[in-house]
């Protein structure tokens, strides 16, 4: 499989509840086009780590402050318009990124998000903690068991857990990824994510998901993890 059959597989696929980055819009939120620029950006994310990775983290879902909006899993906006403290897009992307959030939306409230991009604190953490650990930006894959988002009813910029189906249609294209990088350590972030590649056969290392007060337990799970 090549990096352009992924994007086209994950772009294909249409569920309930659930925004995929790669091929639905909403013109209310976004900027015209915004799926192509998805497809754009994750295709130079993983041009950059296809061959080098040396690690494959992966969480639950896609969230609506990071890649609905990136097309890159755990990567929020202002990582790729260099509005972030830690993460720019020459890390990311090797080239600076596009938004697709529309700036004058008026369904996106707070001033900053308008001015900035999204930003999403749980994105934060986990590319910190990689880079802290002494990985390059370019040796470490950022993924989710549902690449997509899942969202609540009537409410595009929300979130919502996904379901045990859906976690099983994702594991499918966590696989062709995995066919693209050959096999690497997985690390799984959350338990969600654990669980379903445990029940799949896969070995994988468990950490705990940085949200609801978890950021520093995963931060010295995964630095435990480079010292062992």
């Amino acid at each position: 499989m090549t990096i352009d059959a992924f994007i086209k597989s994950l772009a294909s696929y249409e569920g309930a509840l659930t925004f995929n980055p790669w091929k639905d819009t909403d013109l209310r939120y976004e900027v015209e086009n915004a799926p192509s620029i998805r497809k754009e950006q994750l295709h130079d994310y993983l041009s950059r780590r296809v061959g080098k990775a040396k690690l494959l983290l992966i969480a639950e879902a896609c969230g609506y402050q990071g890649g609905h909006f990136t097309g890159i899993a755990m990567t929020c906006e202002r990582m790729i318009l260099n509005e972030h403290p830690a993460v720019n897009s020459l890390m990311i992307l090797g080239k600076e990124g596009k938004r697709t959030s529309k700036k004058d939306s008026p369904m996106i409230a707070k001033p900053t998000q308008k001015e900035k991009g999204f930003n999403e604190p749980t994105d934060s953490v986990v590319w910190k903690a990689c880079l802290d650990a002494g990985l390059s930006a370019d040796e470490f894959i950022l993924w989710n068991i549902y690449p997509f988002h899942p969202h609540k009813k009537d409410d595009l910029l929300s979130n919502r857990t996904p379901t045990d189906d859906e976690l099983a249609i994702g594991l499918s294209y966590t696989k062709e990824l995995l066919s693209l990088t050959g096999s690497l350590p997985l690390l799984a972030i959350g338990k969600k994510s654990e669980n379903t590649l445990l029940d799949a056969g896969f070995s994988v290392k468990g950490l705990r998901h940085p949200a609801n007060g978890g950021a520093n337990i995963f931060r010295n799970q995964l630095a435990d993890f480079f010292r062992k």
